[in-house]
């Protein structure tokens, strides 16, 4: 006899909807791309390899999901206009934003050019505006939807040598905060997911070098490092009905790092 699926779990299905994660074909972008269509969502998975979307969109779709692959660059103006245009022509609707795209430089400030500056700040805070301002067009005559940053604890704490990626990041929170404002009269919550240290591809100098793998993993409380999975209940959670009162609001994943003294 198959088990019967309590009524309150049918407020975290994204059954009909249509999400866009940028930045999923791997790491943490891959795994909340999974969870929401593992959810029932239409994922539109982004980055800038189609080959390598389009491996994703298969695996999604071998697990049960429902997923395409939308190959941009989430810095070229022109590409994320026809992007916006082509969800709206294919899909007539965009419920969720998930924007997951970051860079990072980890060099001393006086060691960054002009153009290294402009360009970080370019990819990790003013294309999320950007991409917010599209998606919000989308949503607005229905009067609802999901826009969700994944910042980092970076954003509230900081190391030396990674100035541009903190300010950034401190802006996605502010940009959160001030989309909520903007747009929750009009049914749009806007929240941010602020990872702390995962075992992803990026990581893996770091997770790969014993002495500091151990640094990071002893500054949580939890003493590891979180696997890539465990970021995608907070983007189901803030993608769903579940979160309908969640709005402005910085959900930090992190096994407890920044609470530590």
């Amino acid at each position: 006899m198959a088990a019967t699926i309590p009524p309150y779990l049918s407020t975290f299905s994204l059954a009909g909807q249509v999400a866009l994660v940028t930045g999923s074909g791997r790491g943490l972008g891959l795994e909340i791309a999974r969870a929401l269509a593992g959810s029932g969502a239409h994922v539109l998975l982004n980055g800038r390899d189609t080959a390598t979307l389009e491996a994703r969109v298969a695996e999604i779709a071998e697990a049960g999901g429902s997923a395409s692959a939308l190959a941009f660059d989430v810095a070229d103006r022109a590409a994320v206009r026809d992007a916006f245009a082509r969800i709206a022509r294919e899909h007539g609707r965009l419920d969720v934003l998930v924007q997951n795209v970051g860079q990072r430089n980890r060099k001393p400030l006086a060691e960054l050019t002009d153009d290294e500056i402009v360009a970080l700040l370019d990819v990790d805070l003013a294309s999320s505006l950007i991409l917010a301002r599209e998606a919000a067009r989308l949503m607005l005559p229905r009067g609802s939807g999901r826009l969700i940053a994944v910042t980092s604890v970076a954003g509230q704490i900081a190391r030396a040598n990674d100035s541009v990626y903190a300010a950034a990041k401190s802006g996605l929170n502010g940009m959160v905060r001030a989309l909520a404002a903007e747009y929750g009269p009009v049914g749009l919550t806007s929240n941010a997911i602020a990872p702390g240290f995962f075992a992803t591809e990026t990581n893996a100098a770091i997770t790969g070098d014993p002495e500091r793998s151990a640094y990071f993993a002893n500054r949580t409380p939890m003493r590891r490092w979180g696997r890539p999975e465990e970021i995608a209940g907070a983007a189901v959670f803030l993608a769903s009905a579940a979160a309908s009162y969640v709005n402005g609001h910085v959900l930090v994943v992190d096994g407890g790092a920044t609470i530590l003294m």
